[in-house]
């Protein structure tokens, strides 16, 4: 019996391991979640189970500690059990909960790290988490808490010059901008993008003082990442840079 979390990475089919593809093909049986690209269950045997386990803010299609039940029934039942993850299953993807719950039945397990949204996403976009000159450093929140509240740790972050990204948060948008208010950082550029490396992928770029009305009249809504700090101004030039390529003449 063995149970191996398997980052999926942040949306596109192609960012998922060399390590997570063979994990698949191994796997006796599957369980993913919502923002797992359907196309990566395509590198696992046709044959096993795939089963959707998928949780979502606002609609959780099951409990975790019914995720946990079934790892563990399925690992009993088949064998070789693949927990399939967006992104990394350790950044805010509870992942240590699963394993530790496995355990406790004496099955054995091991993680395939993925990308995160928070690193990937952004990094596809020409925006660094960290660059001389703008930023030494990073912070990675979520907007949702245990308890459904807002993290504290925002507060501190808004203080500081480092870039900011917050997943699962979009709900929270306003309650957020008004933190960075507060802090005296109305000017900060922001970034969000919406179902990142996708072909549905939308993003827009602002400041704190006026993200929230942008966000509402282009319909933006989760998934989606939010993005603080002076490295948002990389974008745009990324941007120019990729389409004076793509017009060049032949």
């Amino acid at each position: 019996m063995k149970l191996t979390l398997v980052g999926a990475g942040p949306g596109d089919a192609d960012l998922i391991t060399i390590k997570g593809i063979k994990a698949l093909q191994q796997a006796d049986a599957i369980l993913y979640d919502a923002l797992v690209n359907e196309e990566i269950l395509d590198f696992a045997p046709p044959h096993i189970p795939k089963v959707f386990v998928g949780k979502r803010f606002g609609a959780h299609y099951l409990k975790q500690e019914e995720i946990n039940e079934m790892i563990v029934q399925y690992a009993l039942q088949y064998g070789n059990i693949v927990r399939l993850k967006g992104g990394d299953s350790f950044v805010f993807g509870r992942g240590m909960e699963e394993i530790e719950y496995a355990q406790q039945f004496g099955i054995a397990t091991e993680v395939v790290p993925g990308i995160s949204s928070a690193l990937g996403v952004p990094a596809l976009l020409g925006i660094p988490m960290t660059h001389r000159g703008a930023s030494e450093s990073f912070w990675v929140l979520t907007g949702t808490t245990k308890d459904h509240e807002l993290s504290n740790d925002i507060i501190l972050a808004s203080q500081s010059t480092a870039t900011l990204v917050i997943l699962m948060a979009m709900h929270k948008l306003a309650q957020i901008v008004a933190i960075f208010e507060v802090a005296g950082k109305t000017d900060s550029p922001v970034a969000i993008i919406q179902n990142g490396t996708l072909p549905t992928q939308k993003i827009i770029i602002g400041t704190i003082g006026d993200i929230v009305g942008k966000a509402e009249r282009a319909g933006l809504g989760s998934p989606a990442i939010i993005v603080v700090g002076e490295v948002v101004g990389k974008y745009e030039g990324f941007e120019r840079q990729v389409l004076e390529k793509v017009l060049q003449p032949l």
